[in-house]
């Protein structure tokens, strides 16, 4: 199923035995545009402390009560190795924190989450000892989906408007479209670029660059325009 990763935001974070605090963010990988954690805001548990939870936790996703269940305890998240979330997430931390909860690195073997497609923990799975693939990302900057919301969209025939949210798949928790509002061009609507269209993201420039034209959006807009 897919969801609006801006309507996640505020989510309670359910624990084994226990609430946890609220989502706050969510980091993605913009090189295979997969969610690798969500940034949880611990409030008066751990006051002043955030925290990363990777997808491989993540239970029940419920609607109703706003509420998502992770498959962690209270004290193992205490515990877990601590985070900047001013600064990029380093290799070496994300190393330490997946030896700590005993998962495998998804950046061991080609599938999106490793070995394969999901964030699925499998037995006897732990690949620390395998090859990297991504070593030309050996410490890679996961970008923050609050910092990306409100960049610029680039096609080859000028702006299209802005990033004002994520589509997300709450199954393999792959970023699957980015929702663009438009500019005068198109009348303000919004609508969905497809990830696999975007070329790069320029952080500097707080742009993104997609190789389609503001004609190609505007002939495949009766498929991609959001609704509500």
């Amino acid at each position: 199923m897919l969801h609006n990763l801006k309507a996640l935001y505020g989510y309670k974070l359910a624990a084994t035995n226990g609430e946890i605090g609220h989502i706050k963010d969510f980091y993605f990988d913009d090189y295979s545009w997969a969610v690798r954690y969500l940034v949880v805001d611990t409030g008066s548990w751990l006051t002043g402390r955030l925290v990363l939870i990777a997808p491989y936790a993540f239970g029940h996703l419920d609607a109703d009560s706003r509420t998502l269940s992770v498959k962690l305890t209270k004290a193992q998240i205490e515990h877990a190795p601590s985070i900047d979330t001013h600064k990029p997430v380093s290799r070496q931390y994300e190393q330490d924190y997946y030896s700590y909860y005993g998962w495998p690195g998804y950046w061991s073997g080609g599938g999106l989450w490793g070995m394969g497609g999901y964030p699925v923990l499998l037995p006897a799975a732990n690949t620390f000892g395998a090859r990297m693939d991504y070593v030309h990302r050996e410490d890679p900057n996961l970008r923050s989906a609050v910092a990306v919301t409100g960049y610029h969209v680039e096609t080859s025939s000028g702006d299209a408007g802005h990033v004002t949210d994520f589509k997300v798949n709450d199954r393999s928790w792959s970023v699957r479209d980015l929702v663009v509002e438009t500019g005068h061009w198109y009348a303000g609507k919004e609508v969905l670029i497809p990830t696999d269209k975007v070329d790069r993201i320029s952080y500097p420039e707080s742009k993104v660059y997609t190789s389609l034209s503001q004609e190609d959006i505007r002939n495949t807009a009766d498929h991609h325009v959001v609704l509500g």
